[in-house]
């Protein structure tokens, strides 16, 4: 069935009238911030305590717009006769804000938690140059990533968490038993002690 002449034309009329009764709604930003979901990808804060300058975001990066510098430091051996270990020192990191698309492949190659999402989105520039932010901004943006949402109940526990709990279980197990053997050691010598009859010294008891 061909369609009505000026069909259209009606509906959208009528798409214009139920709009024109509904009370319009303004956000009042930046007076009202807005509610940002928990997974907002607004910019990339940097913990960089966890990094250990592996420089996987870096090469993974599609745009090529984190720089990393690094040096090597000599840490002298935990024990005597050990030999020294030589560990990488953060100098430098940056992310070029007007090369990123946000992609989030710098976080999830991370294998240290190094960096994270943060739903901070004012940051805008004048000049494209002051949106490459070094490690103390992004640090600064640390503190405002979320508290991740809490796990299913019915989820599995992670294994980093079961694994630790397992050791500390272990160790204080272990510490259980050494201090029961402890206790009754001390029982034992204590019993031993009562046991035994003071011996009487030459001519005692004789009249």
């Amino acid at each position: 069935m061909p369609p009505i002449p000026g069909s259209g034309l009606a509906k959208g009329l009528a798409v214009t009238l139920r709009t024109m009764t509904r009370k319009s709604v303004t956000a009042q930003y930046p007076d009202v911030q807005p509610e940002l979901p928990p997974r907002t990808r607004g910019v990339i804060g940097l913990f960089e305590e966890n990094c250990t300058v592996c420089m996987l975001c870096a090469r993974e990066c599609p745009d090529w717009c984190i720089y990393i510098d690094s040096h090597k430091e000599t840490v002298p051996a935990a024990t005597p006769g050990g030999r020294e270990r030589s560990r990488n020192v953060l100098d430098r990191f940056a992310i070029d804000f007007s090369l990123c698309m946000y992609c989030g492949i710098c976080i999830e190659v991370c294998p240290f938690d190094a960096l994270f999402w943060s739903p901070e989105f004012e940051y805008a520039e004048t000049d494209i140059h002051e949106l490459t932010h070094e490690r103390d901004k992004l640090r600064e943006w640390m503190w405002t990533v979320p508290v991740p949402p809490a796990l299913d109940a019915a989820a599995e526990e992670p294994k980093e968490l079961a694994a630790a709990r397992k050791a500390a279980d272990k160790l204080a197990a272990a510490q259980q038993a050494a201090e029961a053997a402890a206790a009754a050691e001390a029982a034992g010598d204590a019993g031993t002690a009562e046991g035994q009859t003071p011996k009487s010294e030459p001519g005692e008891g004789q009249q």
